[in-house]
């Protein structure tokens, strides 16, 4: 059978002064050739690893606390703590502790916390006790002065604390405290004020068992409301009796777990409430204190887990339809209090915690709960069920998921939840952003888990798009059957707000569950019905919903929106801003910014085609020209799919010839006189290719006047742009209640740049004059590293890179005969 008197937990004090359990094993002491000397040895009980391997240090105090810790510091800011199962084995350890340091046992701390000088040394051998005055009501001035001297010294405060450990001194004193309230003793009171406030300051555990006593706990307190700086005293006591009441929702049978509870909430109250605030030098001193709360709840919590019938009567009483609302309501502010207290615990004492309420069924009960119509109920279960999704939400999935196969769709749990989002009454909607946040959680791929049977992620989303985001997605259709939204009061556009925020997690998380879904409802273009709310957060929600959406480069995404003219609702709310420089007008073209920059061809298209003649006037950002130069690339290519594929293979580095045999070839053509082309044709110099010279060259030389007739007009548009400024825009086109048709047909009649009509398109042959202009305007702005343009090739710049010093401006007479070829 396992040694129980050697179980033990290993705690270390944190930053924040807060013990983190390092794990339990079973402790022993012995020899270490490593360090040298005697140490302490802890080896978890679960696979036997080293939890712990600690010297005995001659000079480090170890404290004995509460007859089962042990306490010690191996470094200025590293506390360590062995918790034992039984007393039995704590003082076995410290025998052996105190054996090491050759200290009696019977102490409570084996070293001084910090060096003596030499005169207190010899102080400590001549005189080995402090003698305390006699506890009469005469000489608590000088009882205060005593103590309040010894505080600055470690070593005066050991002796201090043994002084008053021996004696059963405080006893005395509270005694005392009696007398001077009976005879109204200000002066007497103010004194025991100071004594007791610098007992709490020896930091010793022996001291606090005796004061937080049930028969001395009430007196010390008393003695802390006669501060000398507070006039008039405080009613500590009147307070803790009468005002703050002890509630037993379910009868506490063990008297033991109900002393404990008392004596917790009382010191934590000195603590909170009593103590002054201490200051920096003080703050260490109390670390006892903070420890003795710490443990007594640690005891609380396990002696309640293991009270079966504890539990199951609680549960049984809350999901009992014959248990009375206030009664009901008292378990569930209880529960909710319990789940509270837990998160002071460390991670190992909180999985056993949860792990016993769900054992105990506390979902069933929170969803018979959330069912009720008292508001505050719900809200206390509200509260404990976001405990538990923080803790473990693939419990509440688990759970959800086995009740689906069960009961109806209105019934399941995470549906209620959806519900009270939705039905929150509260005009800021706290608890819908609450409800809003553990959804966010529950959905959420990142925690979701994945083994080798089954995928968590693909299990649970199938369930609740099926299930459950019909649920979330009523309101928003609710209100968006016509082409503004029905309800659009601040309340509402709030948990509109709320719901799009949730899709568009899902957008940019979920795969072809959300996709599936947005498509086949038509989920978007009710969304973007929410553009010409009042309420300009939402209308960008609504914008940012839809931006997520184009982000991610979706064709069948583009499908869809192309197909039901989804960029309408966009462009008329772009047009309606006016000259507005907000952030609607920001985030729209931003939009659009996308679109051009990532080159999406089919949303490039189908905006220039459909929507050009309402944005061709938008001058003060180049984003809609740039779009639309893209779109007139892309025809260049469609038009030409053979000189497209031989730009592809002169670019493509693996079929390139020599750098030197390409600009000699260039040199022979730039510099070949006009005889040389007679009767239209051009002038090819000799290659190793085998292909028809006219086959090639003609597409070649078509191609080069296109891209510089291009490139001038780029420079063109940035040099006006640059002269301008910032100019406001000025639209041309009026949105009625048929706009789409209005945008489609004006498009469609439109001459855009690249159709037979259009003057000096880079697709149509173009008048002489109108080349003759082009390419005065491009020699003008010409540079020795070539034409930069807004928007150019994919692999220009490859180009570019390598031949920069040999490029040179065309020659006008060239460029005639090759246009007129």
């Amino acid at each position: 059978m396992t040694d129980t008197r050697r179980r033990v937990k290993v705690y270390t004090l944190n930053e924040d002064r807060q013990w983190d359990d390092r794990g339990t094993g079973h402790v022993s002491s012995g020899y270490v050739e490593r360090l040298k000397g005697m140490s302490l040895l802890v080896r978890a009980e679960s696979d036997g690893s080293l939890l712990l391997e600690s010297k005995i240090n001659p000079n480090t105090a170890y404290q004995k606390q509460q007859d089962t810790l042990i306490v010690w510091s191996e470094a200025e800011n590293y506390d360590l703590a062995l918790s034992f199962q039984e007393k039995a084995g704590c003082d076995e350890i410290w025998e052996k502790i105190c054996q090491v340091q050759g200290k009696d046992p019977s102490v409570d701390i084996t070293q001084d916390l910090v060096d003596e000088s030499e005169e207190e040394r010899f102080d400590d051998m001549s005189s080995p006790g402090l003698e305390l005055p006699s506890c009469e009501l005469n000489r608590l001035e000088e009882i205060a002065e005593l103590v309040a001297s010894s505080l600055p010294s470690p070593l005066r405060r050991e002796k201090l604390a043994l002084a008053l450990e021996n004696e059963g001194y405080i006893k005395k004193l509270l005694e005392i405290f009696h007398v001077c309230e009976d005879l109204e003793n200000l002066e007497g009171l103010h004194h025991l004020y100071e004594i007791i406030k610098g007992i709490f300051l020896l930091n010793r555990t022996a001291l606090f068992e005796v004061m937080f006593s049930e028969e001395c706990i009430m007196d010390v307190i008393g003695c802390l409301e006669y501060d000398p700086s507070l006039s008039p005293s405080r009613k500590h006591r009147e307070f803790l009796t009468k005002t703050a009441k002890f509630k037993e929702v379910i009868p506490i049978s063990d008297p033991e777990l109900k002393q404990k509870i008392h004596q917790t909430y009382r010191v934590q109250y000195i603590q909170d409430m009593v103590l002054p605030t201490p200051s920096v030098f003080e703050e260490n001193m109390l670390s006892t204190l903070h420890s003795f709360i710490f443990f007594n709840k640690v005891e609380i919590v396990g002696m309640l887990q293991e009270d079966e019938k504890f539990l199951t009567e609680l549960f049984a009483q809350l999901t009992d339809e014959a248990t009375d609302e206030e009664k009901r309501q008292e378990l569930v502010n209880f529960l909710k209090e319990f789940c509270a207290f837990s998160q002071t615990l460390q991670p190992q004492n909180r999985d056993a915690f949860f792990k016993t309420l769900s054992n105990m069924g506390i979902l069933p009960a929170l969803e018979v709960i959330l069912g009720m119509d008292d508001a505050q109920v719900r809200s206390a279960a509200t509260d404990i069920f976001s405990y538990l999704v923080e803790y473990n939400p693939s419990m509440v999935r688990e759970f959800v998921m086995q009740e689906g196969q069960q009961h109806d769709d209105d019934i399941l749990l995470i549906n209620l939840i959806i519900e009270h989002m939705i039905c929150d009454t509260d005009p800021e909607l706290g608890g819908a952003v609450q409800l809003m946040g553990l959804l966010r959680t529950l959905v959420d791929p990142e925690n979701m888990l994945a083994t080798a049977n089954k995928t968590e992620k693909t299990e649970f989303l199938g369930f609740f798009y099926k299930h459950c985001m019909h649920v979330l997605t009523a309101p928003l259709l609710a209100n968006t059957t016509e082409e503004k939204p029905s309800k659009d009061d601040f309340q509402t556009a709030q948990l509109l707000a709320l719901i799009l925020e949730l899709l568009t997690f899902c957008v940019e998380h979920h795969t072809y569950h959300i996709k599936n879904y947005i498509i086949n409802k038509d989920i978007l273009r009710r969304v973007l019905v929410l553009m010409a709310s009042k309420h300009a957060f939402l209308a960008l929600c609504a914008l940012r919903f839809k931006r997520k959406i184009i982000g991610l480069k979706d064709e069948f995404y583009n499908r869809y929106i192309m197909k039901s003219f989804l960029f309408e609702p966009v462009v008329k709310a772009f047009l309606n801003n006016g000259s507005r420089y907000n952030l609607m007008n920001s985030a729209i073209i931003e939009m659009f910014e996308f679109i051009r920059v990532e080159d999406i061809k089919s949303l490039t298209a189908h905006v220039i085609e459909n929507y050009w003649k309402a944005l061709e006037d938008v001058d003060y950002v180049q984003t809609f020209k740039g779009l639309k130069l893209r779109f007139e690339q892309q025809r260049e290519r469609q038009d030409n799919p053979k000189l497209d594929s031989m730009r592809s293979i002169l670019r493509n580095h693996r079929y390139r010839r020599d750098a030197r045999t390409l600009e000699d070839e260039e040199e022979m053509w730039f510099n070949s006189d006009e005889d040389d082309m007679e009767d239209g044709e051009a002038v090819v110099p000799p290659s190793d290719k085998t292909k028809n010279d006219e086959d090639i060259m003609d597409p070649i030389s078509k191609f080069m006047e296109r891209k510089k007739l291009k490139e001038s007009e780029e420079k063109e548009v940035l040099l006006k742009t640059n002269l301008s400024g910032r100019q406001s825009p000025s639209f041309k086109l009026s949105f009625s209640s048929g706009t789409k048709t209005n945008l489609t047909s004006q498009s469609s009649a439109s001459n855009l740049s690249g159709s037979p009509g259009s003057p000096g398109s880079p697709g149509s042959p173009g008048s002489p004059g109108s080349v003759s202009k082009s390419t005065s305007q491009m020699a003008a702005i010409t540079t020795k590293g070539g034409l930069v343009g807004l928007v150019d090739y994919p692999d220009d710049d490859e180009e570019d890179d390598e031949d920069e010093d040999k490029e040179e401006t065309v020659p006008l007479s060239k460029k005639a005969k090759l246009e007129s070829s």
